[in-house]
This record gives structure tokens, sequence and C-alpha cells, in this order.
């Protein structure tokens, strides 16, 4: 079985390396395009990125823990809604981000033009440090995935899928990533559908399937789940929060054809495709409760209890290789792109070709921690909650600029680091205790996730208030943020940004 599994992981792999240099190897290169293929893929094909690269192989394994650990049908609504809200908030901020830099490229380069360095450097590091736990995470699910169903090293699965993402990455960027996801869009929808229908259906159908869940666990399957449900809300803040941060989110905004084709094409993949998906995924670890299964890898425990034949079997190796495939070279463009920007920023008259390959190379040099990590098969969780903090204290004063003109850069950064301060307090240990002993709610996620924004945000709203009733306090000019051009330095506070075209080559 081991056998098979690594030639269907590297069939896999091949085949999507081979399309996506053969589609980049018609195109012409330049940095411009490389890190962000502005305002070229109309909303079809926007669709079909933002769902391969929004679901990785994560919804194997966290939709089932959710449903079958977490507190059940609510729980997995929830995770269901925060992953759907997490894309469709974008048809919201994406326009109006663009309205602002339409020649920008990211949520960084704006803090660091609205609001200056501190702030962005703050931005810089949250949005490296979760991207960075993402793509750890995504290497180790697809290992543990491998290695559950055919006892493949860690390693070797992490090596393999590492290896085809960067050889098209590397040499296609933004463009080969758009493309295979479009790929993997249509691979990715009917195996889920699949694998969903399989199991149904060896199970004797819908009814047997549900009903020994209804029977032996029926606060799983209600909506009125107390614990279910705090962890649904505590999912909300945290998800949609954190995807705020991803680069990959904001490449995308900037590559959308128009402002209605951004609009729809992430209200499409948020409702059409994301949200019953991912309820699709979790209910897979809802019926392996009745054979006492839970947990992250809940499903595919649930495959070896009934059996699975090969056919099944390696379809779902596809499907969970495909996932992996479509969310890592998202996550591994995104931080190019903020490696190019850092680089121009420190040295503005670089040449262009010498900060792409540079560029490159750390992509690189950011892969292979991610690869040891997955070999030795740590879980990743506290450090992704970790980060989701960190989103959640930062995210309102950060996007409170893109309407308020009273908010200045040390407002934000203060409200930012009170906010995530006060949501450490109550956050847990890595073995989940309360970090700070007595603390009424310390250790209680919700309460943590849910201060920090909230304290942050009410922080920005009360100084932004004083600013504007005293009439204290400087009034930011959005015409700067339009005037700024492709990797222009950050301006001072007293004179716009200058001009630096873009050289091709």
């Amino acid at each position: 079985m081991g056998s098979f599994a690594l030639i269907v992981t590297i069939t896999t792999t091949a085949l999507f390396t081979l399309l996506g240099l053969f589609q980049v190897s018609r195109q012409q290169q330049d940095l411009e395009s490389y890190t962000t293929s502005r305002n070229s893929t109309n909303t079809p094909a926007l669709v079909a990125t933002m769902v391969a690269s929004a679901m990785g192989a994560w919804i194997l394994f966290a939709p089932p823990e959710a449903a079958s650990a977490m507190g059940g049908l609510s729980a997995l609504l929830g995770y269901a809604l925060a992953s759907c809200l997490a894309v469709a908030v974008f048809a919201l901020i994406g326009p109006r981000l663009r309205w602002l830099m339409p020649q920008g490229h990211s949520l960084t380069e704006y803090a660091r033009h609205r609001y200056g360095r501190p702030m962005y450097w703050l931005t810089e590091l949250v949005t490296l440090f979760y991207m960075f736990v993402y793509l750890a995470a995504e290497l180790t699910a697809i290992a543990k995935a491998l290695q559950l169903l055919a006892d493949v090293p860690l390693g070797l699965t992490a090596l393999v899928v590492i290896v085809a993402v960067l050889i098209y990455t590397l040499y296609g960027g933004l463009s080969a990533s758009i493309y295979t996801d479009r790929l993997q869009f249509f691979v990715i929808l009917p195996l889920l559908f699949i694998a969903f229908g399989a199991a149904v259906f060896t199970l004797g159908g819908w009814g047997a399937a549900t009903a020994p869940v209804v029977q032996a666990s029926p606060e799983l399957t209600s909506l009125a789940n107390p614990p279910g449900q705090r962890f649904g809300l505590t999912l909300v803040v945290a998800i949609v929060a954190a995807e705020i941060f991803n680069q990959g989110n904001w490449q995308r905004v900037y590559a959308a054809k128009s402002d209605r084709a951004l609009r729809g094409a992430f209200l499409g993949a948020a409702f059409l495709f994301i949200l019953p998906l991912v309820i699709l995924a979790g209910l897979l670890g809802l019926f392996a409760t009745q054979f006492g299964i839970a947990g992250d890898t809940a499903y595919f425990q649930l495959l070896q209890q009934l059996q699975a034949p090969n056919w099944l079997l390696g379809g779902v190796m596809v499907l969970a290789v495909s996932l992996v495939m479509s969310s890592i070279d998202t996550l591994l463009n995104g931080m190019a792109s903020l490696f190019t920007q850092d680089l121009l920023q420190l040295s503005p008259g670089a040449n262009r070709r010498w900060v792409l390959n540079l560029s490159r190379l750390l992509m690189v040099v950011a892969a292979l921690p991610a690869v040891w990590i997955a070999s030795r098969g740590y879980s990743v969780l506290y450090l992704f909650l970790l980060a989701d903090l960190l989103c959640a204290g930062a995210v309102f004063p950060l996007l409170l600029g893109l309407y308020s003109r009273r908010i200045g850069g040390a407002n934000a950064l203060v409200s930012s680091l009170v906010g995530i301060g006060v949501g450490a307090l109550f956050f847990p240990r890595p073995d989940f205790s309360p970090l700070m002993a007595g603390l009424p709610g310390g250790g209680d996620l919700l309460i943590s996730f849910g201060g920090a924004l909230l304290v942050s945000a009410m922080l920005s709203l009360l100084w932004n208030e004083i600013a504007f009733l005293t009439g204290t306090g400087d009034r930011f000019n959005f015409h700067r943020l339009q005037a700024v051009q492709p990797y222009a330095p950050a301006a001072s506070p007293t004179r716009p940004a200058a001009a630096i075209p873009l050289s091709k080559g």
C-alpha cells in the first residue's frame, strides 16, 4: 500500500507541476506579473482559484474534528460560517483597498504608506508568522494523511509535495498558482463529493449513517449545544481575523479584472462552494462518531473502519494532494510577494531581476523549516492559535484606516498592542491550562480572541472619536495612497512618496 500511495502522490504532483510549467512558459514574466497579475483574472477563474486556495488539506482534518470532538453540528456550522465569512469579507474591503491604492500589492504595503514603519513591521510580522504556520500545518496534514492510509514516512510525503510546488511557483509566480488552482478546482470538487457519497453508501444510506449518531450522541446533532456554539463563535473571530493577513487573498484582490468581478467571485466562492463543502467534509467526522472515532484524523480512521477499496483510497489521496498543493502554492507566492516588497524598500534602486531571484531563494528558505516540522509530526494547533490571537488584536485598527482619516500610526499601533496584550492574559498555555492562574476566564479562547478584538476596536474608535471632537491630530489624505506607484518607498508624514517606475526583466 505504501508503494501505491507514493505512486499516486508523485503522479499527481508531477502532473500539476508539468501543466503549471507549460502554462507559464508561454508568458513573459516580470516582477509585477510574478507577484500580482494585476487586473487579469475574470470571475469564473477567480472563483476557482479562491475555492482551491482557500480549501487546503485542513478541510479533511479540521471540520471532521469540529464535528466529532468539538461540539458536533453547531461547532461544524460555526467552522463553515467562519471559513465562508473569511472569504466573503474581501468583497467589501477588497474594492476599497483597490480604490485607495490602485497600484498596490498587499495589506503590509498599505500599512506602511498609511501608518508608517512601526505599524508596517507589526503587520509584516503577523502576516509572515500566520502564513508560515499555515504552510507547516498543510504539510503536516498531508504527511499524516498518507502515513495513516499507507504508512508513508512523514518527511518523504512533505518533501515530494513541497518540491513539486516549488518547481512551478519559483518559475511562474502568481500566474502559475492561479492556473493550477483552476485545474485543482475541477479535481477537488468531484472527488470531495465522491468521498462523501462513498462513505454514505458504505454506511447503508443517509438514514443508516445518521441514526446511530442521533441515538448514541444526540448532543452532537443538536444546534443548541453550548460548547459547540462557543467553539463556532471562537472560530468566526479567529479565522476571519487571520485570513485578513493572508497575502494570497490580497494578491487575488489585485488580480481581479474589475471590482465587479472581485465581488462576484469572492461572494460566489464563499457562499456557493466553501460554506457547503466545509459542512460536507465535517459530516464525515460526525458519521465516524458511531464507531467511537473522534479527532483530526476521524475521516481517515472512518475509511479504515469501513475497509474502503483501493480505488476510493486512491481518490482520497489525489484529493488530499490536490488540496494541499492548491493552498501551499498560494502561501509560497504570498511570501515571495512580501519578500519582494521588503527587498525593494531596503534597496529601492536594486535590479528587479536580482530582487526576483532573491525572493525565490527566500521562498525556499521559508519552506525548509516547514518541511522539518511536518517530518516530525508536530501539532501546530497552538502556533495557529497564537497567530490567530495576533491577528485578532491587530485587524480592526488596521482596517479602520481604510475608512477613517483621523486614525494615525500611533493610534493603530498602540490599540493593536494593547488588544494583543489583553488577549494574551486569557490565552492558554501550550497544555491549554490558563496562562494566568486564578484569572476568571483564563484559558478561554473565545474570551482571549474576543477580548483582543473588542479592546483594540474600542481603543482605536475612542482615540479616533476624541481626535474628531477636539479637532486634534492629522487628517490623512487618501490621495497619497492613490498616488503610490508599484514598490514605491513609504512617504514621510510631510511629503508624498516619489514614484519609482517598474522596469521589466
